[in-house]
C-alpha cells in the first residue's frame, strides 16, 4: 500500500452534493448514468458520469447526497464532460459501483470532507 502525507490528503477536495438530475448515458462503453449534482451556491451544479447501473436505479439516485472530488480537471467521456469524480466502492454483486452517501441530511451542500 502506498502511503501519502496529510498534505497530500488536504489537496483532494471532497465535497457533498445533491443529485438533482439523472439520465441514461447510452454512448458510454460500460453501462452508466449522467448526473447533475448541486454543490450549493459557492460551487454550483456540476455533472458527472457514474458506472452505477446494477447497483443503483435512476429513481433511487434522484435527491441522494453523494461525495465527489471536485478539484480534478474535467474528464471527457465520449461526448460528455465529467466535471467531478463521484466516489463509491465496487459493488459486491459484480457490475457497477455503490456510491458513498452521507447518512444525515443535515450536511450542508458543498461541505468539505475533513
Amino acid at each position: 500500500m502506498n502511503q501519502i502525507t496529510y498534505e497530500d490528503f488536504e489537496n483532494v477536495d471532497i465535497r457533498v452534493g445533491k443529485i438533482i438530475g439523472v439520465s441514461d448515458f447510452p454512448e458510454a462503453h460500460k453501462p452508466a448514468y449522467k448526473l447533475k449534482i448541486d454543490f450549493g451556491p459557492e460551487i454550483g451544479v456540476k455533472q458527472s458520469s457514474v458506472q452505477v447501473v446494477g447497483a443503483h436505479t435512476k429513481e433511487e439516485l434522484g435527491g441522494s447526497l453523494v461525495c465527489c472530488v471536485i478539484n480534478f480537471p474535467p474528464k471527457q467521456i465520449g461526448p460528455f464532460s465529467s466535471e467531478v469524480l463521484t466516489l463509491g466502492f465496487k459493488h459486491a454483486g459484480g457490475d457497477g459501483w455503490v456510491l458513498i452517501e452521507p447518512k444525515s441530511d443535515s450536511v450542508a451542500l458543498g461541505s468539505k470532507l475533513a
